[in-house]
């Protein structure tokens, strides 16, 4: 829904909430349900009102638990028979400045301030702990926004006394704290309440008169971030960017005026704006976000562009370039099924509000944000949310790096006739293991980012995982692949659970950047050989259609197993009983097991 998408207009959804529940409700969409619990140090009613709004219009349909007022700490840190039936998948423990209760005074001296500064993170650090000990589900806590007052004047900053001070110090310890734990994020509050503005935020009138900890126009705006939180938890964030040249990346037309002609660098203003665009872009990839070109232009000249000296960006940052002059729609497609993503998991940037209504309304889900002016450019894209990191593993910053390896892997392809012999020329060696604590962070995110190849699609957080890995009547499989153009990194997860003689496949899902490796074969081998030695003799597949994985419909009959039911939704099972004298179906990747 257009209203619910950045940038918003916050006091017409408060007005409008009901009726955009009824309008997202109404579609018919492949629903992820998840439990949410609110644990509200001020009013919290409109936040989850808010919250709900921003989370269906992500595909996820929620289900709230919601504390009374100010009961947070007690809600979590003690026994709580309603919240353990309840059993969240997500707890937001909704904070702000006016809970911190022993704020220094003048008074205190270096030792009092710091012993306060120390109890008051202990006693979230205990909440923090109990809650995840108990619930073992994701966190999500708010930092907290600056005083609305300088008793201090500037001086509060710097002097132990001042309140800035004192959040400040302890906003950096719930950030240490977030780095140390899995599963622990921060809603920040403190740069929300910045970029709103303080003295709208803080309006002390709505604390006294409703007990909310901001400004009710400003509620949409946190919820709003705690939604972007949440969807990337659980893997609906974009992928990659499809970006337009002429006025997007760099001013003026390239083909017209020429690659020396073209506003980039630092000699104007206006340039200035496309320079600093484009180091924005630049940092998105080096943090994994694929950058593709998608532009009406010849390639010669668009190369030009890019090769400019002063162009931040050049043609080795991009995964795809399609300059050309087809429609950006279907060039937009042919670089999805050339990377191996839906074209859904694109943002498509681009000045012209022509190419963008077209390309929005050819391509479903597409993410189309409103770019006018370049100078604001970088947060149209930027406060969307779209690219909201929860994790940022070593395979996140190696994805654009990746899928560049797969172009080199599909040129390599087009000199072979034969495909096995392609796929042993690329010496693949994988490693198989059963779950292991350094890639239990990877998985985790695996089991919530991957949509095609998933046969069941169910999600899981690093602690059931964790949970799974430690039960003896489950059997775990990761597999890892390496080839002579790269590590792919961790890119299968296979899970299964024993009942007597018979193997229930609960999970079974892969990367697509990996697809017709025989990456596949491999790890259906190397269940079956635990399997074998569990005393297993039959194994049993599940496959739960959904919008997005309808490629792997077939994938248990093309494994050697036997479909035994069907419902009417297209929900299947399968079986495969383990011969005697099972043979290895791949051939072609070494691997390591263990």
């Amino acid at each position: 829904m257009k209203e619910l998408e950045y940038p918003f207009d916050a006091e017409e959804i408060l007005r409008k909430k009901k009726s955009y529940k009824k309008q997202l409700l109404s579609q018919d969409l492949n629903w992820m349900d998840k439990k949410v619990a609110i644990l509200g140090g001020q009013t919290t009613e409109n936040i989850k009102l808010m919250l709900e709004l921003f989370l269906l219009n992500n595909g996820i349909r929620p289900q709230f638990y919601e504390s009374e007022y100010n009961k947070y700490y007690e809600d979590g840190m003690f026994p709580n028979p309603e919240l353990e039936s309840f059993a969240p998948d997500i707890i937001y423990i909704c904070t702000c400045i006016r809970n911190i209760t022993d704020l220094p005074s003048m008074s205190d001296g270096p030792v009092r301030v710091e012993d306060k500064l120390e109890q008051t993170f202990m006693r979230f650090t205990g909440l923090w702990d109990r809650i995840a000990d108990t619930y073992k589900c994701t966190v999500i806590q708010n930092d907290f926004e600056l005083p609305y007052y300088r008793v201090l004047g500037n001086m509060d900053a710097s002097d132990i006394h001042g309140r800035v001070n004192f959040v400040t110090r302890l906003n950096c310890k719930l950030y240490e704290y977030a780095v140390a734990h899995e599963n622990f994020h921060i809603c920040g509050v403190n740069y929300i309440s910045a970029a709103y503005g303080l003295d709208k935020w803080s309006d002390p009138f709505f604390w006294h008169m409703y007990k909310y900890g901001m400004a009710l126009p400003a509620i949409p705006y946190l919820a709003f971030n705690v939604a972007n939180i949440i969807k990337s938890v659980y893997g609906k964030n974009k992928k990659a960017l499809s970006l337009d040249l002429d006025n997007t990346l760099w001013g003026g037309i390239v083909g017209d005026d020429g690659a020396d002609n073209i506003e980039i660098g630092q000699e104007t203003p206006v340039a200035q704006t496309y320079s600093e665009f484009q180091s924005y872009l630049k940092q998105l990839g080096d943090r994994g976000i694929m950058l593709t070109v998608n532009s009406k232009n010849d390639e010669e000249n668009a190369l030009a562009g890019l090769n400019r000296p002063d162009s931040v960006l050049k043609p080795d940052d991009f995964a795809v370039i399609k300059a050309n002059w087809e429609p950006k729609s279907s060039n937009l497609i042919k670089t999805a099924e050339e990377m191996n993503i839906l074209p859904e998991s694109f943002v498509f940037a681009d000045d012209n509000p022509a190419e963008r209504a077209i390309v929005e309304g050819q391509i479903p889900g597409i993410a189309v944000p409103l770019l006018e002016r370049p100078e604001h450019y970088v947060s149209a894209i930027d406060k969307t949310g779209y690219f909201e990191a929860t994790t940022l593993s070593d395979d996140d910053i190696k994805r654009n790096e990746m899928y560049m390896q797969n172009a080199k892997r599909t040129k390599q392809q087009a000199a072979f006739e034969n495909y096995e012999d392609y796929l042993i020329s690329l010496e693949m060696q994988a490693e198989i293991r059963p779950f292991v604590p350094e890639y239990m962070s990877r998985i985790a995110q695996l089991t919530n980012k991957s949509n095609q190849f998933n046969l069941t699609t169910k999600r899981y957080t690093q602690s059931e995982l964790e949970e799974i890995a430690g039960d003896k009547e489950h059997i775990t499989l990761y597999g890892k692949l390496v080839d002579k153009f790269g590590d792919n990194g961790v890119v299968s997860v296979v899970i299964g659970k024993k009942e007597n003689d018979l193997l229930h496949i609960e999970l079974w899902l892969m990367s697509c950047r990996v697809l017709k490796r025989d990456m596949e074969y491999a790890m259906m081998d190397r269940l079956i050989k635990l399997a074998k030695d569990r005393g297993i003799t039959k194994l049993v597949g599940y496959y739960h259609p959904t919008a997005k994985n309808s490629m792997v419909r077939t994938f248990y009959e093309t494994m050697g197993f036997t479909k035994t039911k069907e419902d009417e939704k297209g929900n299947t099972v399968w079986e495969y009983r383990i011969p005697d004298d099972y043979e290895d179906k791949q051939h072609v990747i070494a691997y390591t097991i263990g």
